[in-house]
């Protein structure tokens, strides 16, 4: 374990884990400017240096009780303020060390309702919350009996995994037959710690518009931020290929979602902290696909903050240091954002990037995910990891958004090994 730290005065905020600079650099940026950064990671940072003021390697960071015990000792020497972490794999460590310090957002069993999705279901059907029918399972005799009685078709997941891994439709018993392998044999990047007697979900496919809504709560109170409507492709697999918010969108003021954002809240005991949660606009009202203890993935809360001028960096830090985040919107446009894929599996490449030429004048920003000599695929085979660049656009209506993206594409340069 290595530690580094520095003595700037500000509020000192604990961070668990960095993530990927391209996703991930605004929300560090914003948050610098107001707290004090201490950093959790197995490596020692580079590009989050800038705007840190101190950092531990872990030998191992899933080792909780090491976490809370490093955690401890720098509490006792400079208190720390809040813990914040936005990786899944490591929000219930988080939980866990701000629950040692007796901080905010500090109840690893809350965190653990919302990471396993079958205490998730049980929660809610217990609060009587509407959400699609939900069966664990554990073999493929067990999937297709549960598949008969929440019918056809239905949707296979993993119950404890993020970003649409694993995840696939089935409209009869030949295809959960042929994709039930799809899901149990979807590899998470790291070991997860929880019960695996029965690790697939066999739910209820229900038809509708799916939606995210990116919240902050504080003493149980849930204040919703940003509805980012999906954009998913490469069916039957539940690939996002893009989200738009709009700082006006209806669904923000909307009396049924609000009371079933707030009600499904409450019933998994979420007292503090942010939350990604998605539901389903179904014909008899909104259903609830999943809660998740993080900010979204995907920029979708960078997308907030060019549509709605709100600043989620600050906001999550504020709230998880149990502060008053400023939440007021100062702007009012619509911004969205769109994931490109190469065409065939195993695509070596060689070269990529946007052509300035062909680029709109009115796109945002643009950004490559892969590298040359990376060899990538689209989905099914790579879920989400399958992306290699992406897109943002702002402007006053999804469809402007959508003709600036369909140009940025089009500006996307890449050539194969």
């Amino acid at each position: 374990m290595t530690t580094q730290s520095g003595t700037k005065q500000a509020p000192l905020l604990l961070m668990i884990a960095g993530g990927a600079q391209v996703y991930r650099e605004y929300l560090l940026r914003s948050i610098s400017t107001r707290f004090r950064i201490h950093l959790f990671d197995v490596a020692e940072p580079t590009w989050e240096r800038e705007y840190l003021t101190g950092w531990s390697v872990l030998d191992k960071a899933i080792d909780g009780p090491a976490m809370a015990q490093i955690a401890k000792t720098m509490h006792d020497r400079a208190p720390i303020s809040g813990v914040i972490c936005w990786y899944e794999g490591r929000i219930h460590l988080a939980a866990r060390v701000a629950g040692e310090l007796g901080l905010r957002n500090g109840d690893p069993a809350v965190i653990w309702r919302l990471r396993d999705k079958a205490q998730t279901r049980a929660a809610l059907t217990t609060a009587g919350i509407a959400q699609p029918r939900s069966i664990p399972v554990k073999t493929l005799d067990e999937a297709l009996a549960a598949a008969q009685s929440v019918g056809y078709p239905a949707i296979l997941k993993p119950r404890g995994f993020g970003a649409s891994l694993g995840v696939v439709r089935v409209d009869d018993v030949g295809q959960l037959r042929e994709r039930f392998s799809f899901t149990r044999d979807t590899p998470w990047p790291e070991q997860l710690f929880y019960s695996t007697d029965k690790p697939i979900l066999v739910e209820e496919c229900v038809s509708g518009e799916e939606v995210s809504i990116d919240s902050v709560v504080q003493d149980g109170k849930v204040a919703p931020l940003f509805v980012a409507r999906k954009v998913l492709g490469y069916p039957p697999f539940a690939e996002e290929i893009g989200h738009y918010v709009d700082a006006a969108d209806p669904l923000l003021t909307d009396p049924d979602l609000l009371t079933a954002l707030q009600d499904t809240h409450t019933a998994l005991g979420f007292l503090d902290g942010w939350t990604h949660t998605e539901f389903m606009l179904s014909q008899t009202g909104p259903q609830l696909i999943e809660v998740n203890g993080r900010l979204g993935g995907d920029m979708i809360p960078y997308l907030g903050q060019l549509a709605t001028g709100i600043d989620p960096g600050l906001a999550a830090a504020c709230v998880a240091c149990g502060l008053p985040p400023d939440i007021t919107p100062s702007l009012r446009r619509v911004a969205g954002i769109r994931f490109f894929y190469v065409e065939h599996d195993d695509t070596a490449i060689a070269s990529i990037g946007f052509d300035a030429q062909r680029l709109p004048t009115s796109i945002e920003c643009v950004a490559t995910v892969a590298k040359p000599g990376d060899t990538v695929s689209p989905p099914p085979k790579s879920i989400a990891y399958g992306r290699i660049a992406f897109a943002i656009a702002v402007g006053d209506s999804i469809p402007d958004c959508r003709n600036v993206l369909d140009a940025a594409e089009e500006a996307l340069v890449v050539s194969s090994l």
